[in-house]
């Protein structure tokens, strides 16, 4: 009897399969002059060389399917099952717009005309400034740039730093080793990569360095080649750090670096080194900016009221 095996590597077999590995009980329904097996990380296939031959293929597209939207259900099955080859692998009415498909099939996409702009800088320049205040999308606009990067090969790993300013000298009261007591002040980043990447992937690229996070400290003497960097809350960076930062840029790297500089955490009398690289940048070719205000506020629709309230406060004190 014949015979064919498919290992599946770059995405988790657990949710491929379904619960209860429903989906492996549909793909026996539409071969069912096949031996289907799916055990561990494989698929076994036995039967007439003919229809294994056909079988392959479908599952390819299965698989190809899933690695980019992260979802498969009884619909998309059956279309992939019994449509064109060409036509099966595509979701159907895919909106330009779409970053890429998060978990559950969840669509990342650019939300405002600034969050756009964000992502048409990044396609055109190595490295990219993201100003505005908390809620505007820069974190979670830049995570989901960097996982499309990593998915489409563009780059081999993602770097997620951000100063622990917050942790300061309390850092030794926090239990647990650096990374547990790191953790909490990098927990946007995870929040953002949940959303994203399956938990299973996750975790095997957080264990094999694919996905990096990391306080900035750890940046130090490091040269990021095909990489997408970012930056997180640069607004906490002093002027040292920045340009540290700055000068880690390697070949085939991209670098966003994101901040709010009307919410420094630094000591009073030093200078962020967000602001000061603004203003030291600006007339390199090849560097973006791109500001986001309130307009751009994705978060509850309280959140846009309490910036502006707050604008006319310091507007007032000034």
């Amino acid at each position: 009897m014949n015979e064919i095996v498919v290992e599946l590597t770059e995405i988790s077999p657990r949710e491929f399969f379904g619960e209860q590995n429903i989906n492996i009980e549909l793909l026996k329904k539409y071969f069912p002059k096949l031996k289907i097996v799916a055990r561990g990380n494989k698929i076994k296939a036995y039967g007439d060389e003919e229809l294994l031959e056909e079988f392959d293929k479908r599952l390819d597209l299965l698989v190809m399917y899933f690695g980019k939207y992260n979802k498969l259900d009884e619909n998309t099955i059956e279309r992939i099952l019994t449509s064109d080859e060409k036509e099966a692998y595509e979701a159907p009415l895919e909106n330009n717009q779409v970053l890429l498909h998060g978990v559950n099939g969840r669509l990342i996409k650019a939300q405002t005309v600034n969050q756009q702009r964000l992502v048409e800088q990044m396609k055109k320049k190595d490295m990219v400034f993201a100003i505005g205040p908390a809620g505007t999308g820069k974190t979670y606009t830049g995570v989901a740039l960097a996982v499309k990067a990593l998915k489409e090969k563009q780059v081999k790993r993602i770097i997620l730093t951000r100063p622990a300013v917050e942790a300061g000298e309390n850092l030794g009261f926090l239990p647990g080793d650096l990374k547990e007591k790191l953790d909490p002040y990098m927990q946007p980043l995870y929040d953002a990569l949940r959303d994203m990447i399956p938990a299973e992937k996750l975790q095997n690229y957080l264990e094999t360095g694919i996905i990096q996070i990391a306080p900035m400290a750890f940046m130090r003497g490091r040269t990021l080649d095909n990489a997408f960097v970012i930056l997180d809350e640069a607004q906490n960076t002093t002027h040292a750090q920045m340009k540290m930062f700055l000068t880690r840029m390697g070949k085939n790297a991209k670098f966003m670096i994101t901040g709010d500089p009307g919410q420094i955490d630094l000591p009073r009398r030093i200078i962020s080194g967000l602001k000061e690289a603004i203003l030291v940048l600006k007339d390199i070719k090849g560097i973006g900016v791109v500001y986001l205000d309130e307009k751009d506020v994705i978060r509850h629709r309280l959140v846009k009221n309490i910036i502006d309230a707050y604008k006319k406060i310091e507007h007032n004190n000034t």
